[in-house]
């Protein structure tokens, strides 16, 4: 029988990888989140570039449409992209950092099992429901 301390070492390490894993797929979600964002700004700057300045643009807000100059819609555009651009980053240093957080955490979790074999055979016995 493993005793408390190695047991609560686990408890403590698995909670530790849950919390990290959950803020990693956070993370994940969001990168896709503003992947789709840049997408979309990119493609609407490109279907902008091919229209000539004196057309008529309009503006999606909410479920009306204003009527607005085509620069303005193009520098909203480029906008968004480049804060998506910079949002993807930033979350790309996040995910690096989160999955270096998760391996340290393996590596503790197969340490203490490596320490305490009787903990790793009560573990192993456990019936996941």
């Amino acid at each position: 029988m493993a005793d408390e301390t190695s047991r609560t070492a686990f408890m403590e390490i698995q909670g530790r990888m849950i919390e990290i894993t959950a803020k990693l797929k956070q993370v994940q979600n969001q990168m896709r989140s503003k992947e789709g964002e840049k997408k979309r700004a990119f493609l609407t700057l490109e279907e902008l570039r091919h229209l000539s300045d004196d057309t008529n643009t309009y503006k999606s807000i909410g479920r009306t449409f204003v009527l607005e100059p085509k620069a303005v819609l193009m520098n909203e555009q480029e906008q968004k992209f480049k804060d998506s651009e910079t949002a993807v980053s930033s979350l790309q240093s996040s995910k690096e950092y989160l999955e270096k957080q998760k391996a340290e955490v393996e590596n503790n979790l197969r340490e203490l099992l490596s320490q305490d074999p009787g903990l790793a055979r009560q573990i192993m016995s456990m019936t996941v429901m």
